[in-house]
């Protein structure tokens, strides 16, 4: 059966059946920028938000005005839709070319916030001295999870400049026939991994999770009650700190001992998946302390390796 794909930002009031895929807004990453930028204000963390909003603006001004990228292969999307593929398939990409370009674009848009951290400055002049099979190497590591592979100061901007290229791919793709799968476990266009849940609070979708990915942002629909990650149907515990953002919750599995934070809309209309966990790191903390995993990477938050 193939599933539905809304256009961006669009809900189908007179769907009898909600989308099983939910494509990104086109002002995505300025949404994210503005939330960042609140939530950065009297946040122990501030001026780390404060960066990534900097960071998400300039995906917002190159996915605005991108530099001439090939666009994804229809004939190539074809076939492995076909097949059961993802379509931008993220571990096959990520070893041309095409997204560099996007990359230097982002590095051309990006104004740090004043005053400039120097240890910032010496991983965006690392980034930038990094030759084009270097910075290739670095896409390859963090897509595979090889995150010891990348500096520590570099990932956070490698993994922007593959967001900004997967989500604008995404949007300039027709993936209409991708199919509706049930325990979808990576995400159907590119394959990457979850990043966190959303649950609608509105409209068709409403109580309905969707999980978002962690590099093209497209969304799609997977039952609650259920692990994500090991598709346990057993008791899950939804954990949260007071002073964490509203309507944060982590999915944690004893089953398989890994977690996935959840943005609940109708505690939080205005909430967005990427800025919410990022003010949520704490969470991630008590989580680490407890024992559990986090399912997958947030990748403006990449752990990388010394420099």
């Amino acid at each position: 059966m193939s599933g539905t794909i809304l256009e961006p930002g669009q809900i189908a009031a007179a769907a009898s059946k909600p989308a099983f895929l939910q494509l990104p807004p086109r002002n995505l990453f300025g949404l994210r920028a503005e939330r960042l930028a609140r939530l950065a204000e009297g946040h122990a963390l501030g001026g780390y938000l404060g960066l990534l909003a900097a960071v998400c603006r300039a995906q917002q001004q190159v996915l605005d005005a991108p530099p001439p990228v090939p666009a994804a292969d229809p004939q190539r999307c074809a076939q492995a839709i076909a097949h059961g593929m993802p379509p931008l398939a993220c571990d096959n990409a990520v070893r041309e070319d095409a997204w560099l370009a996007l990359l230097d674009a982002w590095l051309d848009a990006l104004v740090p916030p004043v005053p400039v951290n120097p240890s910032l400055n010496a991983a965006l002049e690392q980034l930038r001295g990094a030759d084009m099979g270097q910075r290739k190497a670095w896409g390859v590591a963090l897509v595979s999870g090889q995150y010891a592979s990348v500096p520590a100061g570099v990932a956070p901007f490698v993994g922007a400049a593959l967001q900004l290229a997967w989500s604008h791919w995404l949007l300039t793709a027709d993936l209409a026939a991708i199919a509706e799968a049930e325990d979808q476990q990576t995400c159907p266009a590119c394959g990457a991994l979850p990043m966190a849940g959303v649950v609608h609070g509105h409209g068709v979708r409403n109580g309905l999770r969707y999980l978002v990915c962690s590099q093209c942002a497209c969304e799609w629909h997977y039952v609650r009650l259920k692990c994500s990650h090991c598709k346990s149907t057993k008791r899950l515990d939804y954990l949260h700190l007071e002073h964490s953002p509203h309507g944060v919750r982590a999915e944690a599995c004893p089953e398989c001992r890994h977690y996935l934070k959840q943005l609940y809309l109708e505690r939080e209309p205005a909430g967005e998946a990427l800025s919410a966990d990022l003010a949520s790191l704490d969470l991630d903390l008590l989580l680490d302390g407890e024992g559990y995993l986090r399912q997958a990477p947030n990748l403006l938050m990449m752990p990388g390796g010394e420099g």
